[in-house]
């Protein structure tokens, strides 16, 4: 149905008004800050979501730091891709796989503290724009380190530092932390109908 000229002169009276309210919400807005994300929840994308943000980082000119706290040395495609941008990635993958292949707390435990100095390293580095801590509410569900500590480095890290940190369960003190929070939902998985892990999709 064709809409009429009274129906096309109030829908863009209506958007003029939407307008005019999201400018002036966009213009109240005036702090700029290094901004601590978190990505949690039971859904698939949290770690996925977060290279997306260093893809647009690096697109802007940034460079960025990748810490995967509990991931092992699997070969995925984001990692292939982002060493196309050379030494404006950091990628620090300091894990040894998930707690139920280790089997070995202590193990696990050192492994997390490495991937943490790594982490403070890369937080003191000025020339990083954005740094990604890849399963830190892992680490943190299971006190592989200091949650006090980990909070207090990351709230006195330099002011311009995006900060995201991606995992199921975060802490609630984390979360209180953060600027911004993001709960990934599991509405539907494939894994669930037997799909195995695929390559470009998974890892």
């Amino acid at each position: 149905m064709t809409p009429s000229p009274d129906d096309e002169a109030r829908h863009r009276e209506k958007m003029a008004r939407r307008k005019a309210v999201q400018d002036a919400e966009v213009a109240a807005k005036t702090i700029e800050k290094g901004l601590l994300i978190v990505n949690t929840g039971p859904g698939k994308g949290k770690t996925t979501a977060a290279l997306g943000l260093a893809l647009r980082a690096l697109g802007r000119g940034h460079r960025v730091g990748v810490v995967q706290f509990i991931k092992g040395g699997w070969d995925t495609g984001e990692r292939h891709a982002l060493a196309a941008f050379g030494e404006r990635v950091a990628w620090h993958t300091m894990g040894e796989g998930f707690t139920w292949e280790t089997q070995d707390r202590a193990r696990d435990i050192a492994a997390c503290r490495a991937a943490w100095v790594k982490a403070e390293e890369l937080m003191a580095d000025r020339t990083v724009g954005l740094l990604v801590l890849d399963e830190l509410n892992i680490a943190l569900r299971y006190d592989y380190l200091d949650l006090d500590a980990v909070l207090a480095a990351l709230g006195a890290r330099r002011p311009g530092l995006h900060v995201v940190v991606t995992g199921r369960n975060a802490k609630p003190a984390l979360i209180e932390a953060a600027d911004l929070v993001t709960e990934m939902g599991n509405v539907k998985h494939h894994f669930s109908a037997g799909v195995k892990a695929q390559a470009g999709i998974e890892f």
